[in-house]
């Protein structure tokens, strides 16, 4: 098992070492107290790992297309009956009472508890240097993530950088989001000084290369191109990550399906990947499961349940140009059904994250939050704005190339060549799209260059400024009334 969490050791930690329901209920609720266990070397890596084993919750990366794809024109909700907790998402009404936004509040802060937990008692282990200093700088990576993810879902957050009593959690109100940021840019630049690689047994560490491609999208997000150019130049320059490439001859996407196989994760081109591994150890991915269409039976995916969530729109469908193959690998517009002698149903999924399950939710699909084609393109969209646009075409090229079945470095048809500025922001748009379907950019972009809505009420969605941000979780405002509530104002419609 890559990264092995220790799941006895991260149970103990969810029990214990986190924050219970409540961001602001910090005490543990059963018998284990931190002095019990943090007392050994082991007892530190045990915890680091359990760091880790957070980020694959439900309410994290295992749900975070309802943050990063469904409010966006690439897919959504399954709507059903009275249910409409992803459906807010897709027309912007989201109400305080939503269970996503409080879900995803608790359990970004529950890690970033875990990793506040490390970091204040790492020193008082006897333990090797510097397996203690990388230690750290995992920890302040993951919290990084942690709250790059928290200020572009709410804006201005609690900043919560030590473990904090009841008493003082009432006197923390939310921070400036300028001020978040600050941190989180002194946490990756830190991180910086992470190992450059580990041994295959703990593939799905925080890297050096992970730090700096994180650092380069807080930067784009803050419109510093300059400082997003220079460190995702490095990350690039490094020549530790490729793409993966198509298998040379007729056209094909070999290198673009090798990126999300299940038996190929942690491949050059991943940059930094949650890690999931089905078999019963409870550390598998719902993806297929989740995705693939209600009532589908095993025609999509063999093992378990269908969610029918996640639904792929035809305005993504058609976005894709002709010859582009990464379309149907990406996303299907039905199925066979063997139930009912194969006659095809028409129901749209995603199909770009699929496994034989083992069980229900449990299959090896890893989630990439930074791989390089993001890397590539990143740079590319930040040469252009520091006015080098023409050298930002060659970037673009690569993934462009790749898709419609070529070699990387070969020059092809699909080249798209330009020195017009505001004409390569719009290709540089268009090549993230396809590029990173589904893998819960879309809606982040969107924001980040001032488009989202634009972009959105062409397509005839309701919604304006104040929609960009989700609402505080009513219970947080319930618990500490000093916290102020962010304007969630809904279109008519």
């Amino acid at each position: 098992m890559k990264l092995k969490y220790n799941l006895i050791a991260t149970a103990l930690l969810g029990l214990g070492l986190s924050s219970c329901s409540d961001f602001l209920e910090q005490n543990p609720k059963d018998n284990l107290s931190e002095g019990d266990f943090f007392k050994t070397a082991a007892d530190i890596t045990s915890a680091v790992n359990g760091t880790y084993s957070a980020l694959q919750g439900g309410n994290i990366y295992g749900s975070w297309y309802v943050f990063g794809e469904i409010p966006s024109d690439n897919t959504r909700n399954q709507l059903s009956g009275s249910v409409t907790t992803q459906d807010e998402f897709d027309k912007f009404y989201i109400d305080t009472q939503n269970g996503m936004i409080s879900g995803f509040w608790n359990e970004a802060y529950k890690t970033i508890n875990r990793a506040n937990t490390v970091l204040e008692r790492i020193d008082g282990i006897a333990i090797d240097a510097d397996l203690a200093k990388q230690y750290k700088l995992e920890c302040k990576f993951i919290r990084a993530l942690m709250y790059f993810n928290l200020v572009r879902v709410y804006g201005d957050v609690p900043l919560v950088l030590k473990k904090i009593n009841i008493t003082e959690s009432y006197e923390i109100l939310r921070e400036p989001k300028e001020n978040v940021y600050q941190q989180i840019i002194a946490d990756l630049k830190e991180a910086q000084a992470l190992p450059v690689s580990y041994p295959s047994k703990e593939d799905g560490r925080a890297t050096q290369g992970a730090a700096k491609a994180l650092l380069g999208e807080v930067y784009m997000t803050l419109h510093n191109y300059k400082d997003a150019e220079s460190i995702l130049g490095e990350v690039i320059n490094s020549g530790r990550y490729s793409l993966l490439e198509n298998t040379p001859g007729s056209l094909n996407i070999d290198g673009y399906k090798s990126v999300f196989s299940p038996t190929n994760h942690n491949s050059k081109e991943g940059i930094f990947e949650i890690q999931f591994l089905k078999g019963g150890y409870g550390e598998g991915s719902g993806y297929a499961n989740n995705f693939a269409p209600e009532n589908s039976g095993t025609n999509v995916v063999a093992v378990g349940s269908t969610g029918g969530n996640n639904i792929p729109e035809m305005d993504i469908y058609n976005a894709y140009e002709e010859g582009d193959l990464r379309r149907d690998f990406s996303m299907s517009l039905g199925y066979y059904d063997n139930r009912k002698n194969n006659e095809w149903v028409e129901s749209r999924y995603v199909c770009k994250f699929m496994d034989v399950p083992y069980q229900s939710g449990d299959a090896s699909n890893n989630y990439p939050v930074i791989r390089y084609a993001d890397v590539i393109l990143m740079y590319a969209e930040a040469l252009n704005q520091n006015g080098k646009t023409e050298e930002a075409c060659k970037y673009l090229n690569m993934t462009r190339r790749r898709g419609f079945g070529y070699q990387t470095t070969e020059s092809s048809p699909v080249d798209l060549h330009t020195s017009d500025k505001d004409a390569f922001f719009l290709m540089v748009e268009q090549e993230r799209r396809v590029e990173l379907a589904f893998e819960n950019h879309r809606w982040f972009d969107l924001i980040r260059t001032g488009r989202a809505v634009e972009v959105m009420r062409s397509k005839g969605f309701s919604l304006n400024e104040t929609n960009l941000i989700c609402p505080i979780p009513q219970k947080q405002i319930d618990v500490n009334p000093n916290l102020k509530q962010n304007e969630y104002r809904i279109e008519p419609r």
